[in-house]
């Protein structure tokens, strides 16, 4: 356990320092979200819109990233190489989730300042965000590698994901409250998620996001399972 857990953090530091490398990506997941963000306050509520915002900011740090990592190493056998090596499948999806939730975190706490600046002040329930980033991170983390099985290659990768950004962009409640959205916006993963970040900035009880937690953990048996089902350690013309 505690060799996987050392693996896990070398491999995100290498998957940071690559990312920081390559400013294409950096500008897609770091960056993006942000203009995104932008664009969206300036025609509602500015506060409901940018607490909200996480929602969207993780499917840019971990899943758009990972799926991009995975599809990336596999075709050019990195993955085969480290699993034939000394880390375990666990310490390799550890590492890359460790990676998406640093970025992730990141984000987050840019986004505080400026909700802070903005004269929304700052998150009153930290540790209830921490509970979505974590749960959010490992259930996009997974199906990022589930949906890279299905993914040819690095460059085909960058369109492949624009379905689940629109999904995630039209079917969760960042613009408009989930009450006034069909019930189906409930059963998008992004959904628990933007719900407990945006409970968590205003400090709401622990016992509405309860159903929100039980929603994450659903989906992180769903991530489990189309891993096993998808995820490909060789290349697609293996």
């Amino acid at each position: 356990m505690r060799t996987d857990a050392l693996h896990a953090v070398r491999l995100a530091r290498m998957d940071l320092k690559l990312l920081g490398r390559n400013t294409t990506a950096m500008v897609n997941v770091v960056l993006l979200p942000f203009l995104f963000g932008l664009m969206f306050s300036q025609n509602g509520d500015q506060t409901f819109v940018l607490t909200g915002l996480p929602g969207l900011m993780v499917v840019f740090a971990v899943f758009i990233n990972l799926v991009n990592s995975f599809t990336a190493r596999r075709e050019e056998l990195v993955l085969k190489r480290l699993r034939g090596g000394q880390s375990s499948p666990a310490a390799i999806f550890g590492g890359a989730a460790l990676s998406g939730l640093a970025v992730y975190a990141g984000q987050v706490a840019l986004l505080s300042v400026w909700i802070d600046r903005s004269g929304g002040g700052l998150p009153r329930n930290v540790p209830m965000m921490l509970v979505a980033a974590v749960l959010g991170t490992a259930v996009f983390a997974l199906l990022a590698a589930a949906f890279s099985g299905i993914t040819p290659n690095a460059e085909f990768a960058q369109v492949a994901v624009v379905p689940v950004l629109l999904v995630a962009l039209l079917g969760a409640p960042l613009m408009v409250p989930l009450e006034h959205m069909p019930f189906a916006a409930r059963l998008v993963p992004t959904t628990p998620i933007t719900e407990m970040m945006r409970m968590g900035y205003v400090g709401g009880p622990w016992v509405d996001a309860l159903p929100w937690i039980g929603a994450l953990v659903v989906w992180l048996g769903i991530a489990v399972l189309l891993v096993r089902w998808l995820f490909r350690w060789d290349p697609r013309h293996s």
